[in-house]
């Protein structure tokens, strides 16, 4: 083979490795299949003022009719959300530690941490998919694309598990 041909087969070899891998991966697809919830899992801490209080906006949660307190801390993200309540949304079960539902629209995750991991009575963002997620259950890992969006008090937190219903609002 000339060095003229082999420079030509060698880009043209390359390009048809990566088709091929690509299109031999059962795991690519326009959405992946949801990450086990050790990989969907993370928390931390409520972003802090310059004077070191921490800033919480004031929501409720209705669930399924039920009048739940939550706050929301002052990242990009929740004042996001906030911007978009009042929000109704149907909820569905992943992998019995949270109750997930998807917001209109993405939300804003400029400044969030790359992982967080949940707790139970978090309200959380997962970016990669664009969902909002209840955590009912403790998580076991940090998951990255996950953003801590707020809390809903604790006396609230088995409301989470078997919700089919959500309304987002600002608090009265």
């Amino acid at each position: 083979m000339t060095p003229t041909a082999l420079a030509r087969a060698v880009p043209a070899a390359a390009l048809l490795l990566a088709v091929t891998a690509c299109a031999q991966d059962p795991q690519r697809s326009s959405r992946p299949a949801p990450p086990a919830p050790q990989e969907r899992t993370a928390t931390g801490p409520a972003p802090t003022h310059p004077s070191g209080r921490t800033n919480t906006v004031n929501i409720r949660l209705i669930l399924d009719g039920h009048p739940v307190d939550a706050t929301l801390n002052d990242s990009a993200a929740a004042r996001d959300l906030a911007a978009l309540l009042p929000l109704s949304l149907g909820l569905e079960d992943f992998h019995q530690t949270e109750r997930i539902a998807y917001p209109p629209r993405k939300l804003d995750t400029s400044g969030a941490p790359d992982a967080a991991r949940p707790q139970a009575g978090d309200l959380a963002y997962y970016a990669p998919w664009g969902n909002l997620a209840l955590f009912y259950r403790d998580g076991d890992s940090p998951s990255t694309g996950l953003v801590l969006l707020g809390k809903v008090a604790d006396r609230h937190t088995e409301r989470l598990a078997t919700a089919e219903h959500v309304t987002i609002e600002a608090a009265p």
